[in-house]
């Protein structure tokens, strides 16, 4: 007979050998019974249902069992019944604990609703950004015409740049929102993995008269003499001998001229000293004999066809408040911008104090979005939190400024 720290010894290397498979049961047991119950199963019960897996006869009973208390194996047996019991109590807390944290129905959504992998995504700016890239062959949307391979080339190699706090399922919005507007897509579809690759299928633009016209509303082309300026989006009456009919241009062409119906905008060379921007103006008709399109209802499409000949008239769409009031702004130096608040930022938490935001000359904010919706004017109470936008006035280096605590 070996000497008592051998026997345990023994004792330990018998209970891990043969208590491996009590200790996957028991984990088993616990995290399916939280799992789909909730209630966590006795560990008591667990353990004695591992001793007995392990070959031992009456379980947790054998320790009081004279053949093996007597025996000249004693102090081995019990070593490895203790072990194999300690084993199996051990992997049930943990599956009742894997059980307990994970979702109890995982579906797609949720899984979208998450971030990006720390460890496995391109993060630029310290990780504040992160950069999302296209990969593979960009493919065809079913029930569209193909893509040109000039423009599927454009789609791969554009550049997606986002703030990196951005769950899964809004990175996919942004990436498809950005695609379709840099490159007119007729319709697009992203998706994005947690290493921040996206596959994307597309559209290519839609081109033809259909586009620009609004549901319910028809396209009917009339000649006659058109107004110098007349762009696409103006309102004008035509007015024919029975009748006088409102519409807005679709597109416009006198003779010898090149029509207007292109969707592209023509630039001016004028700057703006302020933003460094150059301002874009719709083309416009030389004015003289041509031919409108106009989009209008149903019931003044017959006299529009019925006319050989019109007169066009170019309806006031009266001022703009909304743009005067941005106009004065900024030529007071003010510009209006839109902001998220970053979580665990800077603005986080705090309230944006008497109509002024804390630490931070010059700004003033005008509307704030939480969850309950827009809150316009807010008081100096209002608190802001992670996920808030907010439109703030103020000047270009205190706006760039507040925008280091945001998104």
């Amino acid at each position: 007979m070996a000497s008592l720290p051998a026997e345990i010894l023994l004792g330990i290397y018998l209970g891990l050998l043969v208590g491996i498979l009590p200790a996957l049961a028991s984990w088993t047991l616990g995290f399916l019974f939280k799992y789909f119950t909730g209630v966590t199963l006795p560990g008591f019960g667990v353990t004695i249902l591992a001793v007995a897996l392990a070959g031992v006869n009456g379980g947790l009973l054998a320790l009081a069992d004279e053949t093996v208390t007597q025996s000249p194996n004693a102090p081995r047996l019990v070593t490895a019944i203790l072990v194999v019991a300690m084993l199996a109590m051990y992997a049930h807390s943990k599956g009742d604990q894997m059980a307990t944290e994970m979702p109890q129905r995982p579906s797609l959504s949720s899984l979208r609703g998450q971030t990006l992998s720390r460890d496995l995504a391109e993060f630029l700016h310290g990780g504040d950004k992160v950069r999302v890239r296209i990969v593979g062959d960009v493919t065809d949307m079913e029930g569209y015409p193909p893509l040109p391979e000039e423009l599927r080339a454009e789609l791969r190699t554009t550049d997606l740049t986002f703030p990196a706090d951005l769950r899964l399922d809004e990175l996919e919005a942004r990436a498809a929102e950005t695609l379709r507007t840099k490159h007119d897509l007729g319709d697009v579809s992203v998706s994005i993995d947690e290493r921040g690759r996206a596959t994307v299928s597309a559209a290519p633009p839609f081109s033809g008269l259909s586009k620009r016209v609004g549901s319910g509303r028809h396209a009917v082309s009339v000649a006659g003499l058109l107004p110098t300026g007349l762009a696409r989006g103006d309102e004008v009456t035509v007015i024919t001998p029975d009748a006088q009919v409102r519409g807005t241009v679709l597109s416009a062409k006198t003779d010898g001229a090149a029509q207007i119906d292109d969707q592209r905008l023509d630039i001016t060379p004028e700057t703006d000293e302020d933003d460094h921007k150059t301002p874009v103006r719709a083309p416009t008709t030389n004015g003289g004999e041509g031919r409108l399109t106009v989009a209008v209802t149903r019931t003044d499409v017959q006299p529009l066809l019925r006319a050989s000949d019109v007169k066009i008239v170019v309806e006031s769409r009266g001022t703009r408040r909304e743009y005067e009031a941005v106009s004065l702004l900024r030529r007071a130096g003010r510009h209006v911008r839109r902001l998220a608040v970053r979580p665990d930022g800077p603005l986080d938490g705090i309230q944006i104090g008497p109509a002024r935001l804390p630490e931070t000359e010059g700004i003033t904010v005008l509307a704030v979005k939480s969850a309950d919706g827009w809150l316009v004017a807010p008081e100096g109470t209002t608190t802001l939190e992670a996920g808030d936008e907010l439109f703030a006035v103020g000047t270009r280096d205190s706006l760039t400024a507040l925008a280091g605590g945001t998104t």
